[in-house]
């Protein structure tokens, strides 16, 4: 296996000394690794041209008339002397995207057609990790939580602000177990999931013990990633609030406010400005503040567009969530022989096992389908930003063996 920084779509490079018919990958052009044999030689932005002069073969991206820079001198875009003006160039498509920077609806795609394609690893993945983690959350939810304080709407001054802070802890307490049991269900299913997409980038065939083989010695070190990214946040917050416990009275509370609502938007930017770096960590083998800085320098500048990205894909997950939680969630009522106004309170303490464990069944179904999508979304960004800023497509395209896409010193 070759462990140094750089596209590892992991398994994908050839160990040393082994399979020298497939291309090695370069290193990050941003010095984060040694010096790789592409380095020196990328095409600057806008002058994109076929790696070499030989002939085409099958897989090698066509020249058109208008292949090259856009008017603007960079990105893709056709000339505006040559026919096709406005349209993006052909480009090969070895796998599940085509090796050019990708569109909103490419990455989506993308993303669900490697699930499609490689369906029996990402379901042996997702759906036992599911399974798993709803049984342990259910389990916790019915014998482990307390039960929810008494509150008073009429306390006024001091009371209130107690029975704040006390309903403040019940709420920590309560979503604490299970975003953790969640978390660690997500690192699994990224972890492995990340080596699928990559994967199927290149079009080649994964198995879940392949994709597990490659994703078990980076598990610790995202681990510490995964847990270090929610600290951070929640340090953010804390800080945040912070005024209405020093002052503890009315102006406290509008201090806290404002300060919670500069705290989200700091966490915000901080938690789009790491979203690459689970990517970056299994795909490059950074450790996890190289990682971090990998991905500050892959999203710098384009913090909208990622924002936005993400926020789409975030919007169809509670949308599939909702689609799939809500009739689970009837059905759960109905057993359980409870109301629609009891399910709509959000409450779950006055239901029994029926309700818990159906519930739970709606969740795994959920779960199986959106960590999987997210995860792919996630990995598809940070191949999108590399191909964009370090002309990663053409590694990959001679890594997948293109014709055309031969090495040159």
């Amino acid at each position: 296996m070759n462990d140094t920084p750089g596209w590892a779509s992991p398994g994908s490079a050839p160990s040393d000394g082994q399979e020298t018919g497939v291309p090695r990958p370069s290193e990050p052009v941003d010095g984060s690794g040694p010096a790789g044999t592409w380095a020196s030689t990328q095409p600057p932005a806008g002058q994109w041209s076929p790696p070499s002069h030989t002939a085409p073969g099958p897989g090698t991206p066509p020249r058109r008339p208008g292949w090259g820079a856009s008017p603007q001198g960079q990105g893709w875009g056709a000339s505006p002397q040559g026919p096709g003006w406005g349209r993006l160039p052909d480009a090969a498509k070895p796998g599940v995207i085509p090796l050019r920077p990708l569109g909103v609806g490419e990455i989506l795609d993308g993303a669900v057609s490697a699930m499609r394609a490689h369906w029996r690893a990402v379901l042996g993945i997702s759906l036992p990790v599911s399974v798993v983690a709803q049984t342990a959350n259910l389990l916790v939810q019915r014998y482990l939580l307390p039960d929810p304080p008494t509150l008073d709407r009429n306390a006024t001054g001091p009371e209130a602000l107690r029975q704040t802070a006390d309903s403040l802890r019940f709420s920590l307490l309560d979503t604490a177990p299970s975003v953790f049991i969640f978390m660690l269900a997500l690192i699994f299913i990224t972890a492995v999931l990340t080596v699928v997409i990559s994967r199927s980038v290149l079009g080649r065939p994964v198995t879940l013990s392949d994709a597990w083989a490659e994703a078990r010695p980076r598990l610790l070190p995202l681990l510490g990633l995964t847990l270090l990214l929610p600290v951070l946040g929640g340090a953010v917050m804390a800080a945040g609030v912070l005024p209405v416990f020093l002052i503890g009275d009315t102006a406290g509370v509008g201090l806290a406010f404002l300060g919670l609502l500069a705290a989200t938007v700091v966490s915000v930017w901080l938690m789009v400005r790491f979203s690459l770096a689970s990517p970056a960590l299994m795909l490059e083998r950074q450790s996890i503040t190289a990682s971090m800085r990998r991905s500050a320098k892959l999203v710098r500048d384009a913090w909208w567009r990622i924002f936005g990205i993400l926020a789409l894909a975030l919007a169809l997950t509670f949308i599939v969530t909702m689609l799939v939680g809500i009739p689970f969630g009837l059905i759960a009522v109905t057993a359980d022989g409870g109301t629609l106004d009891s399910f709509l309170d959000g409450s779950t303490t006055g239901f029994g096992w029926p309700f818990l464990i159906i519930s739970a069944i709606g969740d795994v179904a959920v779960t199986t389908i959106t960590y999987p999508l997210y995860a792919g979304v996630m990995a598809l960004l940070y191949v999108d930003q590399r191909i964009r800023r370090e002309a990663l497509d053409l590694d990959l395209a001679r890594a997948a063996g293109l014709p055309g896409y031969d090495d040159r010193s």
